[in-house]
């Protein structure tokens, strides 16, 4: 699909939409719980939908209702499950362990780049306690064995993801187990979101000098309701198109959020935004925005949105420790460098970053989504910025995390065509 966006001044009000990372988590203790459980939230991804297929897959009944989803969790376990995690990372790194714990033997099936994203570390970790995986890098992953418990080696560098995932299965495990890390975590703020989705559940892990202890023998209890949070990650788009230009306002944003990327706040305010946090919603207005660097290391998702800004700003604004980006559902920083050089900016790719050269008219044109429904966001919310249209070749991947964007754009003063 192709979308054509005018969007002249970002104006308005929205409700942020249910944060991915969150329900990805909720959805996950609910299937593992003992009890059925009703998850409050109206917007349902491609990702989250192939976490509720993945879960159904190993046991549990993910049922759609008004306003959210009933879960009522794992009761039979089928031989040799086949999980289809389609593009979804988070899907494919969380349920791996859990998958192992329940069974002796699964199966994944992986689509686009997600057979090429890192996972060596986890198979690394997870081989001596009773796993072995065959047909690494192919989109169709063997994961036999039973896992057992014990010591769990990781490094904190790679993928906060793979402390996640751990956390989800190792309580399951009839005795304790440890996870130690050999460096500093990344993202730790997912890992405290995970560790907040696991007490709302009655499960806990008890943290030590390099790692955490995880009592084995747990049992997951529903709260009965949950909700997810609003989403950050996405919202951070939004508001960056109205730092460059405009002013909008996001309920459901909570300002305490362990989500890392509610960092985009501080990041656009120290640019030159006008940014006013309540307790539940943010208003960004647009000012004179100036370059700053930008440490990626911790809020690589964070990067499209930020580089909307940077855009807008003058000076150089450069983005370093950045190359996990190219081992995302594009390699992103190519795919932003060359959005920008196809809408006419100036932005140098680095091998581990990229350098904006800010505070240019942009034209306008036809920007590439490259598959990523980040970049193919980002290209829409560059458009406030441009003398003429974009039109965003690979629209449609916006849905695998915000399937609305379009029609909430509208809401902000967007106009949109979309062709097949």
């Amino acid at each position: 699909m192709t979308a054509r966006v005018w969007w002249p001044l970002p104006n308005g009000n929205l409700p942020a939409i249910p944060s991915k990372s969150c329900a990805h988590r909720l959805m996950i203790c609910a299937a593992l719980s003992k009890e059925e459980t009703f998850l409050r939230f109206g917007i349902f991804s491609r990702d989250m939908e192939a976490t509720s297929r993945c879960l159904s897959a190993l046991g549990a009944a993910i049922l759609p209702q008004e306003n959210g989803l009933l879960v009522r969790p794992v009761r039979s376990q089928a031989k040799r499950p086949l999980l289809d995690c389609g593009e979804s990372g988070s899907t494919y790194r969380f349920l791996l362990p859990v998958a192992c714990a329940l069974h002796a033997d699964a199966e994944f099936l992986l689509a686009g780049r997600l057979p090429q994203r890192p996972m060596d570390a986890m198979f690394s970790a997870l081989r001596p306690h009773g796993v072995s995986v065959r047909g690494e890098g192919t989109n169709r992953v063997s994961a036999l064995g039973q896992l057992t418990p014990g010591r769990f080696d990781l490094p904190g560098s790679v993928s906060s993801q793979y402390v996640s995932a751990l956390f989800f299965a190792l309580p399951l495990l009839h005795e304790d187990s440890e996870i130690v890390l050999s460096d500093d975590l990344e993202s730790a703020g997912y890992v405290t979101m995970t560790l907040d989705a696991l007490k709302q559940f009655g499960v806990s892990a008890q943290p030590l000098r390099h790692g955490w202890r995880v009592p084995g023998g747990q049992q997951y209890r529903s709260p009965g309701i949950v909700s997810a949070e609003g989403d950050w990650s996405n919202a951070a788009l939004l508001l960056c198109a109205a730092a460059a230009r405009g002013s909008v306002t996001l309920t459901g944003l909570a300002r305490d959020s362990h989500q890392g990327d509610r960092a985009v706040m501080d990041l656009i305010q120290a640019m030159g935004a006008r940014v006013t946090q309540r307790e539940d919603s943010v208003t960004v207005a647009a000012d004179s925005l100036s370059s700053v660097e930008i440490d990626l290391s911790s809020i690589p998702d964070l990067a499209p949105a930020l580089a909307v800004a940077a855009a807008a700003a003058n000076g150089e604004t450069r983005f370093t420790h950045a190359a996990r980006l190219r081992l995302k559902e594009s390699d992103r920083i190519s795919a932003i460098a060359d959005v920008l050089q196809s809408l006419g900016g100036d932005v140098e790719e680095l091998p581990d970053g990229f350098v904006i050269r800010g505070g240019r008219q942009l034209y306008g044109g036809t920007a590439n989504a490259h598959g990523d429904h980040r970049i193919a966001m980002m290209a829409a919310c560059l458009a406030p910025q441009c003398l003429h249209p974009v039109s965003i070749l690979g629209a449609e991947s916006v849905e695998k995390s915000y399937p609305n964007f379009f029609q909430d754009i509208v809401a902000l003063g967007a106009q949109v065509e979309r062709s097949v």
